[in-house]
């Protein structure tokens, strides 16, 4: 074992997690603007009250958003709103697959990024959310899991419900 230099620290094993869900009925061509919307998210993520651009033009890396208004798995009562400041970092629409990082924030999350991608599968699509961060004070990996996998799942049947209802008023006109 090699001695630490003094004054660094020893990095953090970050916490890896991956959730993913199916979108019965709808292809990942549909589900995919949806998702890309990066400043929209408040449209699908559940007990996300806001979502609004910081700066940029949303769908270009670089742009930042500031999500504001959900819960976790920790919350005690005592912070009146959690909120995040992220940013896009890569896009890639052909692929259908994108990645950001937190930047700011008032949850704890420190190193974190995101990968999410939509795949398409014969009766539908799958949506995949990969993620690491430091690990968070107050929290378990377990927690995290958790918080990300039920946005997700509530996510799909959002989009699914949505997608549904514009393909009945299309076919009924």
């Amino acid at each position: 074992m090699e001695p630490i230099e003094q004054g660094s620290q020893p990095e953090k094993e970050k916490w890896k997690g991956k959730a993913t869900t199916e979108v019965k009925g709808a292809k990942a061509e549909q589900v995919w603007p949806l998702l890309e919307d990066f400043f929209g998210l408040d449209k699908w993520f559940p007990t996300l009250s806001t979502c609004i651009p910081v700066e940029g033009i949303s769908g270009q890396p670089g742009c930042v958003r500031f999500c504001a208004g959900f819960k976790t798995p920790v919350d005690d009562g005592k912070q009146t709103v959690n909120w995040t400041k992220q940013k896009l970092l890569s896009i890639d629409p052909t692929q259908r697959v994108f990645s950001y990082s937190i930047v700011d924030g008032n949850v704890g999350f420190h190193s974190y990024v995101s990968t999410l991608k939509v795949l398409p599968m014969a009766e539908g699509c799958e949506i995949e959310w990969l993620y690491e961060v430091e690990p968070v004070e107050g929290w378990k990996l377990e927690h995290l899991d958790s918080f990300i996998d039920t946005g997700l799942q509530v996510m799909a049947q959002r989009m699914q419900a949505a997608l549904k209802t514009m393909e009945e008023a299309v076919f009924m006109a």
